[in-house]
């Protein structure tokens, strides 16, 4: 699975996640059984909203991801694509926290929401990370690619070549 694509798919997730906890706040916390949970839980999400606005601004990539690609081994084969089974074996513990805590809000209808602003801060914090490997694959000519590998190792990438921008130096991309 294309790296960058994996990272989308882990923002759109994350966001997913947090709504879907957001949903069962709401609906938990319905008037006459626990009338300030709703209030208290959108402070919550607002507080995490600048959170993650504030880790995420910058456009480059984070230490993380930066010390992932220059790990990332190099091959002139493309890797298999199996997208789903990727997403499953890196991301299931965002499916095990969201089904977690969205299960505890039945019992506690503060945990869904406490567990929404995390997955709030994760999607803001990522957003522009999968642009600056994007960047970085434009620059460098080359295509970083997720590995298939057990959900309980450390994510691996691999380096394969792709196409390089040639700019005349002074020109810049157009803002889109």
């Amino acid at each position: 699975m294309h790296f960058v694509d994996f990272l989308r798919a882990t923002v759109l997730l994350s966001a997913a996640a947090a709504t879907a906890l957001a949903i069962v706040t709401v609906l938990s916390g319905v008037p006459g059984s626990h009338p300030l949970i709703v209030p208290i839980a959108a402070g919550w999400w607002l507080l995490c909203a600048a959170i993650g606005l504030r880790l995420g601004r910058g456009s480059q990539a984070n230490s993380s991801i930066a010390r992932l690609l220059g790990e990332a081994r190099a091959s002139t084969a493309l890797p298999e694509h199996r997208p789903g089974a990727t997403l499953w074996n890196r991301l299931w513990p965002l499916l095990l926290f969201t089904l977690a805590a969205g299960g505890a809000g039945f019992i506690d209808p503060q945990v869904p929401g406490i567990g929404a602003g995390f997955a709030i801060v994760l999607a803001l914090w990522w957003r522009h990370q999968d642009a600056a490997v994007a960047a970085i694959e434009e620059r460098d000519g080359v295509r970083f690619h997720v590995l298939h590998s057990s959900p309980f190792r450390s994510i691996a990438l691999v380096r394969t070549p792709g196409f390089k921008t040639l700019r005349p130096n002074g020109i810049r991309r157009a803002a889109t």
